[in-house]
Formats: C-alpha cells, sequence, structure tokens
C-alpha cells in the first residue's frame, strides 16, 4: 500500500473521497453457466445435500470444518435449519445447472459493510461438486457479488494451517498469502493455527478476469475437460494442471 505524509509528517494511507458503508450481503441468487447460487433453504436442499455428502468414502471432509460429519439426514437437516436463521454466516447452496440438484454449500461470514470486507467460509463441497468447473464458478460467483454487485474491497479466505486442500484452492482462485494466525480458535477440541488469504479490489480485475476466461464455453474440449488450467489462464506460459 503506498504512503503519503500528513501535516506532521507521518506517513498514513491513501484517502478515499466519498467512501461510505457498503450493503450488506443480501439473500440473493447468483446464476451461472454450470451452477446457481442461492440462499439455503432446509425444504429445497437438506436431502439432496445430505445424499451427495454421503458419497463420500468417509468423514474426512468434516474435519476441518466446525460441524459435522452427521450421523444421518435428520441431524444434517437439523444444522441446516440453524444455518438458515441467521444473517451472518450468510449460508448459500450451490446447485448443479445439469442436474437441479444442490451439491455443496458454502457462506459470506465476518462482514464488515462499514469497511468493505467480507470472508467466504464453511465451504463444504460434496463428491459431486470438487475439481469441477461447477466448483469454480460457485467461488467466482460470489466473489464477483461482493466486488461487482456490493462494491467491497477486500474478500478472505480463512482456513486451518494443516488443510493443504483449502490452502492449494485459494491459491488457485488468485487469493494472496498474508501469514498464520497462531493458536486463533478452538473447534472440535484442538488448537488451530489459521491461514489467512485475501484478494482485494485493486486485484479483482486481474483475478475475476482469469476466472471468467476459464469459465468461457471456448476452454473447454466436448468431454467438459479444460483446455488451459487457471494458472496457465492467469500467467502466460503458467505450469499445466492447476
Amino acid at each position: 500500500m503506498s504512503a503519503r505524509p500528513n501535516a506532521y509528517g507521518q506517513p498514513v494511507g491513501p484517502p478515499l473521497p466519498g467512501w461510505t458503508a457498503r450493503p450488506a450481503p443480501a439473500r440473493v441468487t447468483l446464476e451461472g453457466r454450470f451452477c446457481r447460487v442461492e440462499p439455503l433453504d432446509a425444504d429445497r436442499h437438506a436431502a439432496d445435500l445430505y445424499a451427495a455428502f454421503a458419497l463420500a468414502a468417509d468423514g474426512s471432509d468434516w474435519t476441518y470444518l466446525t460441524a459435522g460429519p452427521f450421523d444421518g439426514p435428520a441431524e444434517y437437516r437439523t444444522y441446516v435449519t440453524a444455518a438458515t436463521r441467521v444473517d451472518d454466516p450468510l449460508s448459500f447452496a450451490v446447485v448443479d445447472l445439469r442436474t437441479g440438484r444442490a451439491v455443496g454449500t458454502l457462506a459470506l461470514m465476518r462482514q464488515d459493510p462499514s469497511n468493505g470486507v467480507v470472508e467466504v467460509g464453511s465451504v463444504a463441497f460434496s463428491p459431486l461438486l470438487k475439481r469441477t468447473p461447477v466448483s469454480t464458478e460457485a467461488q467466482f460467483l460470489l466473489m464477483s457479488y461482493a466486488f461487482d454487485g456490493l462494491g467491497y474491497r477486500r474478500y478472505e479466505w480463512k482456513c486451518d494451517s494443516l488443510n493443504a486442500p483449502s490452502r492449494r484452492a485459494a491459491l488457485r482462485l488468485g487469493f494472496t498469502f498474508e501469514g498464520i494466525f497462531r493458536r486463533a480458535v478452538v473447534y472440535k477440541g484442538r488448537s488451530r493455527d489459521t491461514a489467512w488469504y485475501s484478494v482485494v479490489d485493486s486485484e479483482w480485475p486481474h483475478v475475476g478476469t482469469a476466472l471468467r476466461e476459464w469459465l468461457s464455453p471456448d476452454n473447454f474440449d466436448p468431454e467438459g475437460r479444460q483446455r488451459r488450467s487457471l494458472s496457465a489462464v492467469r500467467v502466460p506460459g503458467g505450469e499445466p494442471g492447476r
């Protein structure tokens, strides 16, 4: 961040003339080419989500989340019902447009409209969603809503520092690693060091353009395989496979 001297010769941050608090995230529906991100609803989504999560071989997908795994559909529905009763975290379901079924969830949380800051979290992607264009598009739709729709300045991603898949996903999507907050959280009876990542508004044009180009129809062959990886789209000559 650039600095300038104030009247006392002290360095201060750049001015933000005309800045006003941003709107809080709302229960909006975001439509893409592969998926729809819509407000989480127990009646519409709980059964499909539980069935999708049950396709996993074990409960390891829930290790780094504060909730789960769940003993059955009734327990999961209770969890979803509780999640829909609060505005922060504001929970969304990811609906695969090919099947019309919900296959994952994510949320906008730690909302700070006064400063234009929000975090994406509570990301629970089923085996039907992982490593598919749907998962990338769902993240893109929510990022675009925060930056382009609400005018936010900072979009955060935080995870257990030991959660290697989440950390790789953040970097793949274009987030910048900011550091480790030591002993930041206690969950499921254990201590967590938290890894922090962010995209800020000045980076969003580059990050967003790369995501749009990767998601474009021209980037997929008739079998739905990517022609260029996201890292290759973002950086000319980037390594394939990310």
